[in-house]
């Protein structure tokens, strides 16, 4: 599963996302006013340096008049000027930074929220590096957006502004001619946006392939090694890693033509202009050398930021790439499934229906065809089949993990849209066949940081299934730290805890996705009085692949191929002579009567 194709981003379409980034804004605008007028201060503390400067060539230098009072107080007032410079400056770019990474703190917690939120159908489709891409990467990418883009295009507007109010004012007519540089200015940036948006898409979308083989390599690295497949792995991953260097080297040297040479050439011809025009007008009369100066060092003054702008063009289109994939993530419809939440619905006993329910993955191909069962309160309804046949599709409607919209569920005869989330979370139970288990400890494993929860309801719920025993032999005991998913302990270990963190909330509806899978015959023995006494006042949906663990059961369903093909109890299901009687003669190795 690779990462999607991101579609090319129009002049519209950066307006667009701009527009949006800049709403991020609008939380902190004191702030941004106050940092505006830092940097007005500084603007101006720049362009009045050479101002003085100029005063001094003409008034002083070329007319060797130096009295010592008036050139001391010009000195102090321009290195005045400088120091107020340096610390209006200082103060200015703490201001923009502050607000930048408040900006970008707030967006990280509104695309991890998005994400919290999305239904399991995105991440069906979306590889999980893509994600963290987007979280991280791109996010990245915005933040340095905000914090030299943005300064240096106001700085560089406010430059040019105070610049040709300089200019007009020593010499109207070479200021008006200088204007003609601006929409030069422009077309250097019209056209580099033009081209290079495609360049940094190109890029983005190759560092997102490389976070997601990354995330698959080092989830997979078991399977990767035991199956050999390093060199296939390295091989892919050089491939895509190729892929980013030539789109890179693409877009330097598309940056080397447009943000260098092209605005030193600019500058160089305004240069000759300005002393060829003076040049002339000492012809018919003497020229300040003052003037001169001062005419050359604002020009100058002028392309500074227009070169900075330029330099930082590109971050600002790796910025609006970054943002539209940001923001495609956190405008997805696919989000986890809407409860009508009538707030007086309370599962109180835990019945389930499920009523003619079909369900498709992709809007095509049905995996689950007009199932119907009840499983009324305290009885346990086991699901049995081959792999495909509908199984973990039941249980993810019923957890809500996906939206169903033919045929209906109910709990307490009440439509399971109608629940509050946080109604049937608390009220449903789930253990899946792979436990995932939160870097930590044992204890907040099972407590969940649920702060209601005490210890002794924790160790209760431990030696509840039987997980205090291996418990209490660990070093820091219900303080062992827990590493990522868990992997220090073994796959019975984390099913115990899993056991132990479902049993601790005490629910009323238990969902066994095949449970004791991954779990020895030894330790699938010693828990089974646990499963039992869970069980005992509970409704419990349970797949299972050892129909040994199910013979209890009071409903058993064999499904294939999405549909409900047997049901009945275990000694009913063995009478019929069908499916579920080959399954049990299969597990138990009685092949001649299969055959």
């Amino acid at each position: 599963m690779s990462a999607e194709k991101q579609p090319k981003l129009t002049a519209i379409d950066q307006w667009v996302v701009l527009i949006r980034l800049l709403r991020y804004i609008i939380p902190h605008k004191k702030s941004v006013i106050i940092a505006l007028v830092l940097l007005v201060l500084t603007v101006a503390g720049s362009i009045v340096g050479p101002l003085i400067i100029q005063q001094f060539i003409d008034n002083h230098l070329a007319t060797m008049s130096f009295q010592r009072s008036l050139i001391t107080n010009i000195a102090i007032v321009y290195i005045a000027i400088q120091i107020f410079m340096v610390i209006v400056s200082y103060f200015q770019l703490i201001r923009f930074q502050d607000i930048a990474l408040k900006i970008i703190q707030q967006m990280r917690i509104d695309v991890f929220s998005k994400v919290q939120g999305l239904g399991m159908r995105y991440f069906d489709k979306t590889p999980a590096g893509s994600i963290v891409s987007r979280v991280t990467n791109d996010t990245e990418a915005i933040k340095e957006m905000f914090v030299s883009v943005i300064v240096t295009f106001l700085q560089a507007i406010f430059v040019i502004i105070g610049v040709y109010i300089a200019l007009f004012s020593l010499n109207a007519k070479l200021a008006f001619i200088s204007l003609l540089l601006l929409p030069l200015f422009l077309a250097v940036i019209v056209v580099y946006r033009r081209y290079s948006a495609d360049f940094y898409q190109d890029i983005r979308e190759r560092l997102s392939q490389l976070n997601a083989k990354i995330a698959e390599s080092l989830s997979g690295m078991g399977m990767i090694q035991a199956f050999r497949q390093e060199d296939r792995l390295e091989a892919e991953f050089d491939d895509i890693n190729e892929k980013h260097f030539r789109a890179g080297m693409r877009n330097i040297k598309f940056d080397s033509v447009l943000l260098g040479p092209a605005i030193d050439l600019l500058y160089a011809g305004a240069i000759i202009f300005v002393l060829g025009y003076f040049g002339f007008l000492s012809l018919a009369s003497p020229v300040e050398v003052g003037i001169l100066y001062v005419f050359t060092t604002l020009i100058g003054r002028l392309f500074q930021p227009v070169q900075q702008v330029m330099q930082r063009l590109s971050i600002f289109q790796q910025a609006m790439v970054a943002a539209s994939r940001v923001f495609k993530l956190m405008d997805d419809p696919d989000m986890e499934p809407e409860q009508q939440d009538n707030k007086q619905a309370e599962i109180q006993n835990g019945k389930i229906e499920f009523r003619d329910v079909s369900f498709s993955y992709d809007g095509q191909a049905d995996v689950l065809k007009n199932i119907s069962f009840t499983a009324n309160a305290g009885e346990t309804v086991a699901l049995v089949g081959h792999t495909g046949s509908g199984k973990s599709s039941i249980i993810n409607l019923l957890m809500r993990f996906y939206e169903y919209e033919r045929g209906g569920i109910y709990i307490d005869d009440v439509s399971l849209k109608e629940y509050p989330k946080e109604e049937l979370r608390k009220k449903t139970g789930l253990v899946l066949q792979d436990p995932f288990l939160f870097y930590g400890d044992i204890e907040s494993n099972i407590r969940l940081h649920d702060k209601e929860m005490t210890s002794g309801e924790v160790r209760a719920a431990a030696e509840f299934v039987q997980a205090n025993e291996f418990i209490e032999k660990l070093p820091d005991k219900y303080a062992q730290k827990v590493t990522e998913r868990g992997s220090t302990f073994s796959s019975g270990q984390r099913q115990l805890v899993a056991f132990a963190r479902t049993i601790a909330t005490n629910p009323k509806i238990l969902v066994l996705d095949e449970a004791t899978a991954n779990i020895d015959t030894e330790t699938e023995v010693a828990i089974q009085s646990s499963l039992e006494k869970m069980r005992k006042g509970r409704t419990t949906i349970a797949i299972a692949h050892r129909l040994s663990t199910i013979q209890d059961a009071e409903l058993i369903l064999v499904l294939h191929k999405g549909e409900i093909v047997e049901r009945g109890t275990h000694q009913e299901l063995l009478l019929k002579k069908g499916l579920y009687h080959k399954m049990y003669l299969l597990q138990n190795n009685i092949l001649e009567d299969v055959i």
